[in-house]
Order: C-alpha cells, then sequence, then structure tokens
C-alpha cells in the first residue's frame, strides 16, 4: 500500500534529504538511489533496500507501476510525495520520478582480502563519473575488491551510484589509509601502479598470483609515496600526441589485461 505524505516537514522526506550530504550517508550506513534503472537493478541484485519515495508522476506508465509491485512483494514500504517535494530530495533536475534509499555496510580490510586475489585501489579519484566507471569496470573484469583510499570522492554519492549502473550492490567496497598498502603485500598482493617514468609496457608483465591495482588522481596520478611502495610499474603507450589517458579508460585497459594474464 502506498502511503502518500504532502508536508516536505515530514520526518520520512527529511531524512531522506539528509542522505543528500555525505557526512549522513556515513553516519547512517545509507545512501539514495535515484531513477527507475538504477531501482531496478536495486530490486533484481536483492540490494537491501529501506523504502521508496515515488512523485505524482511516476505511476503514469505501466512499467513504473510493475517495478512498485516489485518493492511492495518485498515487503519495501512505499511513499508518494508532491512533485514539489519530490525535487527537494534527489540531486538531478529531469527527475525519473522515484528514489529508493539503500544500507551499505562498512568492511574491514582485513576481511576484504581474505577471499581475494584480485584488488583495485583508488587513490583520490575526485571525478564521480570516473569513480562510478571505475567500480562497474571494476565489476566487469571480475575484482573481488575495490579499496578506496582517503580524499577519494565519496562513493555514494548520487552522481557516483548512477554511474556504476548497479555494480554498487554487487562490489565489495573497503574505506582505508595508505597504510593498507602495508597490509596487502603482507598478505602476498604485488602492488602495481601505472607510471609513466618506467620501460614497463603493461602487457609485457608478470602481475603474478594476488594483485592490486593502483588507479591514481585525475590531475596528479598515484601519490609518490605509493610509486615508491609498489611492486610492479606499468605504462601504457601513447602512440598519437595524447599525454595520459582518462582515469576510466586507463583503469579498463589495465583491469582487462591483468584478468587476461590470471586465466
Amino acid at each position: 500500500m502506498i502511503k502518500m505524505i504532502t508536508s516536505r516537514d515530514n520526518d520520512r522526506l527529511k531524512y531522506t534529504r539528509s542522505l543528500l550530504k555525505s557526512k549522513n550517508r556515513f553516519k547512517e550506513n545509507k545512501f539514495i538511489i535515484e531513477g527507475y534503472r538504477i531501482a531496478t537493478l536495486a530490486i533484481e541484485q536483492e540490494a537491501p533496500v529501506e523504502y521508496v519515495v515515488i512523485n505524482e508522476d511516476f505511476e503514469e506508465k505501466d512499467e513504473h507501476i510493475k517495478l512498485i509491485k516489485d518493492f511492495e512483494d518485498r515487503d519495501i514500504e512505499i511513499y508518494k510525495t508532491t512533485n514539489k517535494n519530490f525535487k527537494e530530495i534527489v540531486d538531478t533536475e529531469n527527475t525519473q520520478g522515484i528514489v529508493a534509499v539503500s544500507k551499505f555496510e562498512k568492511k574491514d580490510i582485513n576481511k576484504g582480502i581474505m577471499d581475494s586475489k584480485f584488488i583495485v585501489i583508488l587513490d583520490r579519484i575526485q571525478d564521480p563519473g570516473n569513480m562510478g566507471t571505475i567500480i562497474r569496470t571494476a565489476d566487469a573484469a571480475g575484482v573481488d575488491t575495490v579499496v578506496v583510499l582517503k580524499g577519494s570522492v565519496d562513493v555514494y554519492n548520487p552522481k557516483v551510484i548512477r554511474s556504476t549502473m548497479g555494480s554498487i550492490f554487487s562490489m565489495d567496497i573497503v574505506f582505508a589509509e595508505e597504510d593498507v598498502i602495508d597490509i596487502l603485500k603482507a598478505n602476498g598482493f604485488n602492488i602495481v601502479s601505472s607510471y609513466l617514468g618506467t620501460d614497463n609496457y603493461y602487457d609485457k608483465v608478470d602481475y603474478g598470483e594476488k594483485v592490486a591495482l593502483v588507479i591514481g588522481n585525475e590531475a596528479n596520478g598515484i601519490s609518490d609515496e605509493i610509486i615508491e611502495m609498489s611492486d610492479i610499474l606499468v605504462k601504457i603507450p601513447m602512440y598519437g600526441n595524447a599525454e595520459s589517458l582518462n582515469a576510466g579508460i586507463s583503469s579498463a585497459i589495465l583491469l582487462y589485461e591483468i584478468r587476461k594474464k590470471f586465466y
């Protein structure tokens, strides 16, 4: 049964609005899923959705009505509010009329690496689109765990969530400091970093059996400290005039090459 909310001061709407801020997302261990496609993927991947809010126009399409029924079949509460109120709980101008609130788990790095052999470390990735693309690509390439270092954009930013295209629900994500490098090395991982100063091309390297690939900041690359701690430095050749590749593109090339070497 859909419950109607008319007041913008309703506690449910106020709580949902609060999750637009990163500090509240991490305080509550919850984030906002916005849009029909990502909400559908949340159902398909059995994400831990707590409740859904729709606007006045959402039920005008048959596929939207079916999606609401899918949430109801999982005993997830559905709320409807005015279009005006709804605009205050989303971060897009052209809203699709649905948001869901889902839980996330803060995972310990030691647990995150126990069954892993293929890890991605994100070193101060700033662009939400890049962050989402890398998580999505890591999922596609069979990465076991994504480690997000301090200084990176919030993984649960709504723009990141949309860019992951559902991979946020299936990818194990761990938040860590730079000392994670020592932990990974102690557990037999080769730390692999992209570095223009090396002579090693990415497709000519033996990566070993357990790999942690570092993806660096869009403007400044991987930190000097991590470069110094890396076991393997590789580069992607530039055949044209471009100096470098977008972080999302370079990560895809390296991830699939490492994956190929595993099998």
